[in-house]
């Protein structure tokens, strides 16, 4: 069915301003850690606070026809899933998440991860742009539809709550909700990124994620430190068991079970990819390599190791001449699409603990795992409706790109039903800042990736 773009575009625009602004507005002050940042999440009630603001919404502006059900089995964190039926056959899966990062330090003077500030019509604060808006953005633009009289595949909307964790409820859902979700022809994601603000951007792989926690013993309890020497640093043994599985001077990851044979059709990708850029992404210091070709298979199909967090080291201001009983260093170890998790994740617990220096006590605690993700050939209905949906709303043609992070969910999918297609996309463009300080969601950005949404569902082939 041919629809008004100028219309929708304003309906659009209008539910957005009155109805879901002012609700992220409201949800970003609400500090919804993910559960492996906040253990005792569910006696702190944050996530039951969101759970109800999300509910209480959906109820106000539920789709025509549609059904609400909140899933939540104990001890696990609960999915909501709103059930809109359709007169097309197909069914569509779209998908988000309500859980955030942790605070990060670093965030502005006038801003703050639960301090909701619009500043050039920018919404900062934690979890807006990831993912808070998906949820709204979704009902948006089926309610759009139904509005303008569209015919509609069946389209399931499911929401988690442990993303930023792994995502290791979903399994758990999927099983207990495999005859709800049945089989979907086409997945949209609202998770991920772009690399500007002037069109469409789809995702076209994710890599993978191993986390965990490694710790060096030496001491049962601090010591002088004029005793250093005799006793090694446990600091010390820990960067040699880093420099087991990375190089320290170029950044490459030497385990060959975390490296995979970039496929030639993505190197060809990127290499459309920087041509069409007009300006790059800044970062704080300088990069790795001057080739932005090699830059983006680094940050999309190449391991990666970050140290995100630390125990063991006192601040500055309170750290006296002892030697320290113990480091404990959290890894983020990204892994490239077509890389086996499981197999990555053994091949890094033995070189970080066979044969550990001085016969130190090393231990590993692994997060639950996450397997990347490479989309599969797009189907020509689809390219065809992301690309008109790109040129109507941003007057450019939309791109793909590889993204460095991970959706869980996706990979999961993936493997479950092969056959699917999927959109991937989101308001994650440059500066955003995602998990970091001053993250934003670009407002009007995010309005016409819900009109483009509202486009791409109105094609779905009959």
């Amino acid at each position: 069915m041919k629809i008004d773009n100028k219309k929708i575009q304003l309906e659009v625009d209008s539910f957005w301003d009155t109805h879901i602004t002012p609700t992220l507005t409201e949800y970003i002050k609400i500090p919804n850690k993910s559960p492996s940042f906040d253990k005792n999440w569910k006696a702190n009630g944050h996530m039951d606070k969101v759970l109800e603001l999300a509910a209480d919404w959906t109820k106000k502006h539920l789709p025509k026809n549609a059904t609400l059900s909140i899933k939540e089995s104990d001890g696990r964190t609960p999915i909501i899933l709103i059930d809109i039926p359709g007169e097309k056959s197909g069914n569509v899966l779209m998908y988000g998440h309500l859980d955030k990062q942790p605070e990060m330090e670093g965030w502005d003077n006038d801003k703050g991860p639960w301090k909701p500030v619009l500043i050039d019509e920018k919404l900062y604060g934690r979890g807006g742009a990831d993912d808070g808006y998906a949820l709204f953005a979704s009902l948006c633009a089926i309610k759009t539809l139904q509005k303008n009289n569209c015919r509609l595949p069946r389209i399931l909307v499911l929401i988690e709550f442990c993303e930023e964790s792994g995502s290791p409820d979903l399994p758990h859902y999927m099983e207990l909700c495999s005859d709800l979700i049945g089989e979907p022809n086409l997945v949209v994601c609202l998770d991920s990124g772009t690399e500007d603000y002037k069109r469409f951007w789809t995702t076209n792989s994710l890599r993978g994620l191993i986390g965990g926690t490694l710790k060096v013993e030496v001491l049962n309890e601090g010591m002088h430190s004029g005793i250093s020497g005799y006793i090694p640093s446990s600091f010390r043994i820990i960067r040699q068991l880093l420099s087991r599985i990375e190089d320290e001077n170029t950044g490459e990851i030497l385990l060959d079970e975390l490296k995979t044979d970039i496929p030639a059709h993505i190197r060809d990708g990127v290499v459309q990819l920087v041509a069409i850029l007009e300006e790059h992404q800044s970062f704080p210091v300088s990069p790795s390599t001057d080739n932005p070709i090699e830059g983006h298979l680094r940050t999309t199909w190449k391991p990666a190791l970050s140290i995100v967090g630390a125990d063991g080291l006192p601040s500055s201001k309170d750290a006296g001449n002892v030697l320290r009983p113990y480091t404990s260093l959290k890894l983020s170890m990204r892994i490239p699409p077509l890389v086996d998790q499981n197999k990555a994740q053994e091949a890094l617990k033995r070189a970080l603990t066979d044969n550990p220096p001085y016969n130190a006590k090393v231990s590993i605690e692994f997060e639950e795992p996450a397997s990347g993700w490479s989309a599969p050939p797009m189907s020509p209905w689809l390219e065809s409706a992301i690309r008109s949906a790109s040129n109507t709303y941003f007057k450019n043609p939309p791109s793909s790109m590889g993204e460095g992070g991970t959706i869980p969910f996706m990979a999961m999918l993936g493997d479950q039903f092969p056959k699917a297609q999927f959109v991937i996309t989101g308001v994650l463009g440059p500066e955003s800042n995602a998990h970091g300080p001053n993250e934003f969601l670009h407002i009007p950005y995010a309005k016409k990736l819900t009109s483009c949404i509202v486009s791409i569902l109105n094609d779905f082939p009959e």
